[in-house]
């Protein structure tokens, strides 16, 4: 492919136009969306509204007045339809390894003379200490990992919950979510997945998997700011079984009661747990509406577009660096990796050249393809300057290897 060709495609893309809706800085090419999605042009206004308006005239009376309080089930209805569940499944509330803690003990004291947490070695960390945590609160309970290739024949007696990323953080590889649900199931275990480099990007279907629980961020590809909240969804034939062990006074059946006993709610809202982050939620409120009148099947084709033309020229113009991300679109998220010794450095010159991936330890260097605001062209020219990074060696300048807090 090229530019001319890029730039091509890029007019006959219909989602081409979707772009303006984010203000991207002049002279970037932004490849970390799968980490931290970019900035909606609508989201200062909208917590402006929420600030001046909403907190500042409405003070406390905005909890009726504007439904903050129906804020984490209303928006949770909004993110349903990008994974495939109903609306009264998923409740947007607290962060990624909070909602694996709840889900995670509540999965184990589902599953009575079952203590294992069967999970893949390589997931993303936080899944692991939390699952970590989870077993050591229940005290009878382990963590077990084994290759995800073997995973469905570990699934066994003792397995409560398998808990996996759906999309690998690092590699992009994608799980089959239907075939290992239905074997876990057959075994009697729940499976919890993780699906926060998948919403947004590339399809899912929970009610088709039969899925029973997952969670997922809000900061990456749903675009709603960093530390955006983070959502649960419970499968509805688990509501009245599943109990959060963090019984929250949002989570109760009747919160403005004031009881002194627990009771939980009998749907979702049983997994609600503090008063939520009104000003969070409505920047990812606005995140989200950013795939207002987008075509999902045109959002799909074209991450996977993207990630073919990112592998194709990486391969053809810097072969030094070997791709580590599955070949096959339908295997793979929307971002791709490739090995290299001193990726770490390589990723440091890139970001000096506007280029902003990010490095994956050890040797990583992830290129992320948010399809709402990335072109074709944009991935012609991120591959051109890392060519032109390797040519001139200037990624073993001693300032690029320096390790920065966050990589």
């Amino acid at each position: 492919m090229t530019l001319i060709e890029a730039g091509a495609r890029d007019a006959a893309d219909p989602l081409h136009s979707v772009r303006d809706r984010f203000a991207l800085p002049e002279g970037v090419i932004y490849l970390d969306g799968n980490s931290l999605g970019a900035l909606p042009r609508t989201t200062p206004a909208r917590l402006q509204h929420v600030v001046t308006q909403q907190w500042g005239d409405g003070l406390i009376r905005s909890w009726n007045a504007h439904d903050w309080i129906g804020a984490a089930r209303r928006i949770g209805a909004k993110i349903a339809p990008f994974i495939g569940a109903q609306p009264d499944e998923v409740v947007v509330a607290d962060s990624t390894s909070a909602n694996l803690y709840k889900l995670l003990v509540a999965a184990l004291k589902a599953r009575p003379g079952r203590t294992t947490i069967l999970s893949e070695p390589g997931n993303f960390p936080t899944d692991l200490y939390i699952a970590d945590g989870a077993a050591w609160s229940v005290g009878d309970a382990r963590i077990r990992t084994v290759p995800v290739d073997t995973m469905v024949d570990a699934i066994d007696d003792d397995v409560a919950v398998v808990m996996l990323t759906h999309v690998h953080y690092k590699s992009g590889a994608m799980l089959d979510m239907a075939g290992i649900t239905a074997a876990a199931q057959a075994r009697g275990a729940l499976v919890l997945w993780d699906l926060s480099h998948s919403v947004g990007a590339v399809p899912l279907d929970l009610t088709g998997c039969n899925a029973d629980l997952a969670v997922g961020c809000g900061y990456k590809y749903l675009n709603g700011g960093p530390g955006a909240p983070a959502f649960l969804y419970v499968a509805k034939r688990h509501h009245a079984t599943l109990r959060s062990p963090l019984s929250g006074w949002l989570g109760h059946a009747a919160p403005f009661d004031f009881s002194d006993d627990y009771a939980p709610a009998a749907d979702i809202s049983r997994f609600q747990c503090g008063t939520p982050p009104i000003l969070a939620l409505a920047a990812l409120e606005e995140g989200i509406a950013q795939f207002d009148g987008v075509d999902r099947d045109a959002l799909i084709a074209k991450s996977r577009a993207l990630g073919d033309s990112c592998i194709a020229l990486v391969e053809a113009r810097c072969p030094e660096l070997t791709l580590i991300s599955p070949r096959d679109a339908a295997r793979r998220g929307s971002h791709v990796s490739f090995r290299h010794p001193h990726a770490y450095a390589i990723c440091q010159a890139l970001i000096d050249r506007g280029v902003i991936g990010d490095f994956r330890a050890p040797d990583a260097l992830r290129l992320g393809f948010a399809p709402l605001y990335i072109g074709f062209a944009d991935v012609w020219r991120a591959v051109d300057i890392l060519r032109r990074i390797l040519d001139d060696r200037s990624w073993d300048d001693p300032r690029y290897h320096a390790r920065n807090a966050v990589t």
